[in-house]
């Protein structure tokens, strides 16, 4: 199955797809769904973006739609603040799909669990709840409105909306939160939107595997995680956060290669275990399960040095502390933005993954000293445990010297 994206994949995410065999399990899993509730006139204006005359407004009876949680922040041009603003994303759906039960038993089979497992009702729903939004279709060309007195869309081809506004607030705002909800007469749908001043200190996380386990080196693990378990939690990893927390006081950012299909199912396991903030997955739609994969292991360092690039353009002057893991490209992709902004990246903490197949390349030595040639050695680190990097934040703080 050819990818569904065209990305620069690294040698290292070549190499690793072909050792844990996922080509062949994306070939097993479900066709991608068809695109066919969508209007040929909503498909073909959509790619005008937001500029789309032929956009139409979502409704409660046709759509479903997600407003992610953002951050508003404030520019410095020519030495002066300017107003605070903020990326509004939303996602749109069409609302209705086919019966699931056959992908459910497909993916049960697919994990090998089609025995008991797949007869228990809990299960089963379990799995078709989180299946849903990989299988809505998308409604590109739609918009919504909101209480805020903004207007976001038409949506992409994607079904996504993406745009810069104003956001009003004062001097006073930073580390006040505001309610976004779409006004009556458009789908229900609210965000949590945080303003975070200039200067501070900023977290860019992680989340596959850094705070939740997934098992992205395994396609079967990645299934079964995502799809079947309960959310699990990396252990220690909750306390070290709000240690860090309580002694920085700094804006959240959670990065992953996950697809946006994934934001209501992470964004719950977040706001439950860790300090609510701006989550921001890969705006594609896929409307496949085997995306899911592909999304998580294809181009990822591409992907997120990109967005660590758009984190850099809201909060330049931020003190940033970077957490991730050593299944992906999380070494690679923060060592690049630590040499390409100097001075902005602090700390960079990598959790060596052990507890996951696939990884004795990954965690080699040679390949975190390559990955980090030339950045001083007191500003990375490597760690299994979370309670190693105590002595390292202390350092930070200036509590130990």
């Amino acid at each position: 199955m050819a990818s569904p994206f065209k990305t620069r994949e690294s040698e290292m995410e070549a190499e690793s797809r072909k050792a844990a065999n996922f080509p062949e399990v994306e070939k097993s899993l479900f066709e991608k769904y068809s695109d066919g509730d969508m209007s040929l006139v909503d498909k073909f204006t959509s790619f005008l973006g937001t500029n789309n005359p032929f956009g139409k407004k979502a409704t409660p009876e046709e759509n479903e739609v997600w407003l992610l949680d953002n951050t508003a922040y404030r520019p410095t041009k020519s030495g002066k603040l300017e107003p605070w603003q903020a990326e509004f994303v939303c996602a749109y759906f069409i609302k209705g799909r086919k019966d699931l039960n056959k992908d459910v038993s497909k993916l049960l089979d697919t994990l090998g669990l089609d025995g008991e497992l797949g007869k228990d009702p809990a299960v089963t729903k379990t799995i078709e709840e989180r299946l849903k939004p990989f299988v809505h279709a998308i409604s590109p060309a739609h918009s919504i409105e909101l209480n805020i007195d903004r207007k976001l869309g038409p949506s992409d081809p994607n079904g996504i909306s993406s745009q810069v506004l104003l956001t009003g607030g004062g001097d006073d705002a930073n580390g006040k939160t505001v309610q976004c909800t779409s006004i009556e007469g458009y789908p229900p749908t609210t965000n949590t939107m945080t303003f975070v001043a200039p200067e501070g200190w900023l977290i860019c996380s992680d989340i596959d595997d850094t705070i939740k386990r997934t098992m992205t080196p395994d396609p079967l693990g990645v299934l079964k995680s995502t799809f079947v378990d309960e959310p699990e939690v990396i252990k220690g990893m909750p306390e070290l956060y709000r240690t860090i927390d309580e002694h920085f006081s700094p804006a959240w950012f959670y990065l992953s290669a996950s697809p946006y299909n994934l934001y209501p199912f992470l964004r719950k396991f977040i706001n439950a275990n860790f300090k609510q903030g701006t989550i921001i997955l890969r705006d594609k739609s896929w409307m496949f399960f085997a995306g899911l994969l592909q999304s998580l292991t294809e181009g990822v360092q591409e992907y997120k040095t990109d967005r660590l690039r758009k984190i850099h353009s809201w909060l330049p002057q931020r003190k940033v502390i970077c957490i991730g893991d050593s299944t992906q490209s999380d070494p690679e992709s923060y060592a690049a933005l630590y040499r390409e902004f100097p001075g902005w990246i602090k700390a960079i903490y990598i959790r060596k993954v052990t507890d996951a197949p696939f990884m004795d390349q990954k965690n080699r030595d040679e390949r975190f000293q390559k990955a980090f040639k030339d950045i001083p050695s007191s500003d990375w680190t490597v760690f299994e445990k979370p309670s190693e990097l105590n002595n390292h934040l202390k350092h930070l703080t200036g509590e130990v010297h």
